[in-house]
Parts: structure tokens; sequence; C-alpha cells
């Protein structure tokens, strides 16, 4: 039955079952109880019975007992003393032969200690194998064996410990003489090299071969260098150390030999490249100001030598320590970051000396690990890049030296009084002219101070631009198309700019742009003696095919140009300073009789600057001639149609005219020779016919005969000459000519206004139609 039927009163009859069945088991476990309990009553009884006679038995026991101990006592103390005798002699016998087998082994321990001691860690290590491999197993099962056995791994852990710390201070060592050993190297290097370059040299010159390009120039600095290279290298012939001289490599060898006999050869190898690979990382970290000396990019070179050097010979003398592989790996790792660092740092440099010293740097570091067998193409394309950077820092050096030869001429012919100062200054440029030569002295250049200078400077930066393609095995073509092309760079870019900065300056007046534009003219022709120059120093033809032209011609051109236009408008400026000064009396009744004072100064300067034009270029003076005369006209025809003049006298225009004829005596009287016929006149023809029409008072005929080819006015414009008519009619204003014509002449006004109608019209017809 379950307790959890769902039925009334479930869990009640469930108890009281429960109930009665613990009732019965209760009388059943009574009835067993009282059946066994006399049993039990029974057998306590039987064994106090025999408690007592095994008390007696026992001690009985005990008696006869201790009477076989005391009889037998003598016996046992006699046997006792011989089986000591006989354990002891047996066991005297088993110590000499044990000792004999362990003398030996201690002997050989002790060697291996005397070892440790005298630090021979190789012969300890090698004691330790015949220790482990013959001595030890026979004598395998004493203690002190065992102890030894044990002791024995930590003695090998103490020989690594200690030769792994020496090659720690090996390694710490070489880290702090590396920059030592590389510039023992480089300098090594320089000298081998130094010595083939003259050789080279004396067989160029027994030769007959052009000796500019073979990796010197032939200055005399540089020959003297030589000579003091070679003195230092013969006083210290005998002190030439090499790798071995400067670094103990013993610690290395040990180490690996003691990790090769430990069977962890392994582990000294990987130890050891990783440790020289984070070695390598910290000198490949350029310290952050080594741009601003030569020393700190020598440092910087030297340490990373002094590292490759110490390399190579590790993987020449050992076997497997490095190997070819990993050095080619690391040399690229390193070649990569050397030429980020560089390319880097060089961009700051500013000077081109130490843009040269580094190149010079980064020849001689290429060369010296190129003789170790490292390859180092790719840093002589770095040196491309730095010699692009190298020509930039020239450019700006010599923008400099320009604008101070600029600064400090006096933009006059250059004088000579003597034949010593005129082959002077033929030796400096190369100047041809057999009239000058001709002369007597004293006499004058047509160039001023600063051709000369430029024109040495020019050189000089050829000269300076070479020096970067020395030691860079390039051939001499592509020497020769470098030196051309920087030099174009200095022409086109430097020497424009400057030239063009200078043509616009305030202070340049007409003069100098004359001077200027004479002195571009001879420095246009000097361009062929600089590629003459070229060509002498890289023995190449001009008439090679890719041979690259210097593009003098055009830049000076440009500048010639630029002056030219520079004098047209600064002539028309000072024009514009004298017209300014012009002060006409508009209302006078009659003319001075004479031209005015300020056109009379205007046209004795025109007179004094075209003379000194004649030693320009025929058309640039024409032109220049021509333009100055347009703008004055300009001017004056401005000054009349001027909106705030309001009233203009016949007397004035009279006055204005006698000025006018002046200026057409200047321009028939050729200030500049070149003109054909009356064609400078012609600049002033608008004003002729305008002042003509007034003069002469011909509106009939000029009304008449408008817009005819053959009109005797006909450039005259409508809205000019009714401009200029209504200033002089107006009859409010004292003075004017027409008050009269009100009171005596009353027609003459009617007719004046008619043409005034006439002209409005003809104005307003024209706007129509336009």
């Amino acid at each position: 039955m379950s307790v959890y039927d769902d039925q009334p009163n479930a869990h009640k009859k469930f108890m009281e079952k429960l109930d009665a069945c613990i009732r019965n088991h209760d009388k059943e476990i009574e009835k067993m109880c009282n059946f066994h309990h006399q049993g039990f009553v029974d057998a306590i009884t039987e064994l106090l019975k025999v408690r007592t006679d095994a008390e007696k038995l026992k001690v009985q026991v005990t008696d006869t007992n201790q009477r076989f101990q005391d009889a037998g006592k003598e016996v046992i103390v006699q046997t006792e003393d011989i089986i000591r005798c006989r354990i002891q002699q047996r066991n005297i016998t088993t110590v000499v032969e044990k000792l004999q087998l362990c003398l030996p082994v201690l002997e050989m321990y002790s060697k291996l200690k005397e070892q440790m001691s005298a630090k021979r860690y190789y012969s300890a290590l090698k004691t330790m194998e015949q220790l482990e491999n013959v001595f030890f197993p026979r004598v395998s099962q004493y203690r002190f064996c065992q102890l030894m056995i044990e002791n024995l791994p930590k003695l090998r852990e103490d020989i690594k410990e200690i030769s792994m710390s020496d090659l720690k201070d090996f390694l710490e060592s070489i880290r702090k003489h590396s920059d030592k050993i590389g510039e023992t190297a480089m300098k090594q290097a320089q000298q081998q090299k130094t010595f083939s370059v003259v050789l080279q040299k004396q067989n160029n010159i027994r030769f007959g071969k052009n000796v500019y390009i073979n990796d010197r120039i032939p200055e005399e600095r540089n020959e003297v260098e030589l000579k003091c290279g070679f003195e230092e290298e013969d006083e210290n012939e005998e002190e030439v150390l090499t790798v071995q001289d400067l670094v103990d490599f013993s610690p290395v060898y040990r180490c690996l030999h003691i990790h090769s006999v430990l069977g962890d050869e392994e582990t000294f190898e990987n130890y050891y490249r990783k440790q020289r690979k984070k070695q390598a990382r910290l000198v490949l970290q350029p310290q952050s100001n080594m741009h601003e000396t030569v020393d700190g990019y020598r440092r910087y070179f030297t340490q990373i030598v002094g590292f490759f050097v110490v390399e190579d010979h590790i993987l020449h003398v050992t076997q497997g320590l490095v190997t070819r592989a990993y050095t080619d790996e690391l040399w690229n790792m390193a070649l990569s970051k050397i030429i980020a660092v560089l390319r880097a740092h060089s961009s700051y440099c500013t000077d081109p000396d130490v843009v040269l010293e580094l190149k010079n740097l980064i020849v001689i570091f290429a060369d010296t690990l190129q003789g170790y067998g490292f390859p180092v193409n790719r840093l002589f394309d770095l040196l491309f890049e730095i010699r692009d950077q190298y020509n930039e820092t020239l450019l700006k050096k010599w923008a400099g030296v320009f604008r101070d030869i600029f600064e400090e001429d006096n933009y006059s012919p250059i004088p000579i009084v003597n034949e010593e100062e005129y082959k002077v200054v033929i030796s400096k440029f190369p100047f041809q002219d057999p009239d000058l030569e001709k002369q007597s002295f004293p006499k004058k250049f047509p160039m001023s101070q600063s051709v000369p200078h430029i024109y040495i400077q020019v050189k000089e930066f050829i000269y300076a631009s070479l020096k970067f393609s020395e030691s860079l095995h390039r051939s001499s073509t592509e020497i020769d198309d470098m030196l051309r092309k920087s030099t174009n760079l200095l022409l086109t870019r430097t020497l424009s700019s400057c030239l063009l900065n200078l043509i616009r300056k305030p202070h340049i007046g007409l003069t100098e742009l004359v001077q200027i534009i004479i002195n571009t003219t001879h420095l246009e022709q000097a361009c062929k003696y600089l590629e003459d120059f070229i060509t002498n120093i890289t023995n190449i033809s001009q008439e090679t095919v890719h041979t690259t032209r210097l593009y003098g011609l055009s830049t000076f051109k440009d500048a010639r140009h630029a002056a030219e236009g520079e004098i047209y408008t600064k002539l028309n400026q000072k024009i514009d300073e004298f017209v300014q000064l012009a002060d006409y009396d508009w209302t006078m009744s009659e003319p001075d009789g004479r031209a005015s004072g300020y056109l009379m100064d205007l046209i004795n300067f025109l007179r004094s600057i075209f003379q000194v034009f004649t030693h320009l270029p025929g058309k640039v003076a024409q032109t220049a001639c021509m333009s100055a005369c347009q703008h004055l006209s300009t001017s004056l025809m401005q000054m009349l149609l001027d909106s705030e003049l309001k009233q203009i006298s016949m007397g004035a225009v009279q006055q204005f005219n006698l000025d006018v004829i002046q200026c057409e005596l200047f321009a028939s009287s050729e200030p500049v020779p070149g003109f054909q016929g009356d064609t400078l006149q012609l600049a002033f023809i608008d004003l002729r016919q305008l002042l003509d029409l007034f003069m002469v008072w011909d509106w009939s005929t000029y009304l008449a005969d408008y817009g005819q080819p053959a009109s005797k006015y006909l450039r005259v414009n409508p809205n000019t000459a009714l401009t200029l008519l209504e200033k002089m009619k107006d009859t409010s204003k004292k003075n004017n000519i027409f008050a009269q014509f009100r009171k005596n002449d009353r027609d003459k006004q009617k007719l004046i206004e008619t043409v005034v109608k006439q002209l409005r019209s003809l104005v307003n017809g024209m706007s129509q139609h336009t």
C-alpha cells in the first residue's frame, strides 16, 4: 500500500500497520534472548575455573626458562667471540679489495677538483666523462660514488655558468671595443684603397690618360692629403693591428668547446646568436643628434663595422657557431636599418661639407665591409639619393654665394689700367674682343665684376659636385651626365632665381638693369666654355649622343627678358614721376610761349637714359624708346581727359600743344638709332590730330570726313573730342573762352553748340551700333 495513494485516511492506516509490525518484532527478540541466556551463564562459569590452572602453568614455565638461560651463558659468550673474529677477518679482506677498487676513482675525482680550481674546465669535463664511463660503474654500489655521481651535474652546471659568464664578459668587451675594431678595419681599408688610387694615377700619368676622374680631383690639397696619409702609413706600418690583436676570442672558443662536450652546442649557438642580434639592434640604433657632426656618423659606422668584423672572424674560426646564412640574414637586417637611418638623418644635413664627409664615410664603410664579403650595392644606391641631397645643399650654398656677389657688385664696366689687370680678368673669365684688345690703356670691359666671379663660382660648383662622384665606381659617361645635370640645376634654378630676385629689387635702377642685361649676354656666351670645362674633366665628347647640354642659354635669355621688362616698367614709372610734377594753369588766356619745365626735364632725362642704352642690343633699346614715347603720349592724353579737370581754356590748349611739339621733336631726333622714317613720332599721332582739330577749329572737315580712311583726323575719337569740347564750352566759369562769344558773336556760340550736339549724336550712334 502506498502512503501517497489518494485514499481517505491512507497515512493513518499505514501508521497503524507499522506499529503492529514493530510489536511483533519486539516479541520475537524477547523470545530469542530468553532461549540463549542459560548457555551464556554456563560458559562464564567454566572460564573462571580454568583461570587458576593457567596461572600455575605460567610460573612453572618461567622457572624452567631461567634455569636454561643460566646454564648457556658461557657457551654463548665464547660462540659470539668466534663469530666476531671471523666477521672481522672477512671484512678486512673485503675492505682491502674494495679500497683497491675505489682508489683510482678517488684519485680521478681529486684530479677533477684540481682542474676545477685551475679553471681547466674543458679538461675537467673530459675527466668527468672518464669517471662516468670507466670508474663509476666499478663502484656504483657505494654511497660516496652516488654522492659523486649526484655532484657531477652540479659541476657541469657550474662549468656551464662560468663559461657563459666568460662569454657575457666577452660580449660586453666587444660591444665596448667594436668602435675601435671598426676604426682599425676602416683605416686599413682606406689605406689599401689610397695605395690602389696612387698606383692607378701613376699608371694613368705613365700612359697619358686623363687623371681628373680617377677617384680624386687634381687639386693640391688632395695631393697633400695623400702624401700625409702615406707618411702616417709608413710611420704606423709596424703598428698595424688585426681583430685578433684587439679582442681575445678565447672565451668564445672555450664556451663552444664546453657546450660541445656537454652536448648542448645548439643551446649555446642560439644564445650567442640571440645576444649578438640584441647587440646588433643596439649598434644600429643611432643617437638622436648624430646628424649634427661628422663624428656622430663616424662612431655609428665604426661600431657597425666592428660588429660585423667580429662576426666574420667567428664565422671563419669556428665551425657552426655562426653560418654564412646567419651572417647574411643579419647583414640584410642591418643594411635595411642603416639605409633607413642614413636616409632619415642625412635629410637634416644642410652643410654640403658634412654631406660630402658622410658620403666619404659611407664609401669607406661599404668598401670595408665589401672586403669582408658583405654585399653593399644598396649602399651605393643610397649614395645616389644622398647625391641629390648634396646637390640641393650645394644649390642653397651657391644661392647665398650668388646673392653676395650681386650685393657687392657696383654694376659698372670693369676698369683696367694696365696689362696685368687685363690678364687677371682674362684668366678668370673667357672674354674675347679684338677691338678691346687693340684699345690703349686705360680701358673697360663691358661686363661688371660679378660676371667673372659668377663664372668662377660655377666652376667651383662643378668641382664641388665632382667631389661626390669620387669612389662611386661609376663610368666617366655617368659622371659627365651627373655634372651636367647638376650644373643645369645651378643655372636654371639657383642662378636664374637669384637674377630674377635681383632684377625685381626696388633699389635696382635703369642703369643697373642695363648692366645686368650686358652681364647676362656675356654669361650666355661663356656657357660653351663651361661645357668644354666639363668635357676636359670627364673626357666625354660633347658630340656623344646621350650627352646632356647645358641650359644656360635659356636661363640667361629668360633673365634678360625679365630685365628688359623691368626696364620698360621702371622707365614708365619714371615718366609718371615727371608727369606728376606737371602744374598747368588750365584757365590761362595766353600760352607761356615755351614748353613746360617738367616736360623739358623729362626729355633731358630720356636722352641721357637712351645714351646708356647704346650698350644694349638694338631691339631692346628701340622697344624701350617706343614704350616710353607711347606711355608719355598716353599719360598726356589722360591728363587732358581727367574727369577731375572741369574746364580748359584755349590758352591752356595752346600751352599743351607746345609740350606735345617738344615730344615730337624729341621723337624725330632719333634718340635711339634704328627707327625707320617717322615711326617713333607715330606714338604721339593721337595727341597731334586731337590738338590740330582744336587749334584749327576744323569741325566741319572732321564731321564730314569721319569714318573715311583718308580722313585728316582719323585718329580722333568722337568721345574724346566731345569730352574736351565740353570742358572748353562751360560758360559759367571765369575766363571761359566762350564768355566773349556770348556778347560779341552769338552765331559762333550756336555753331559750337551745334557741333556738340552732332558729336553727341555721333557718340550715341556708335554706342547703339556697338
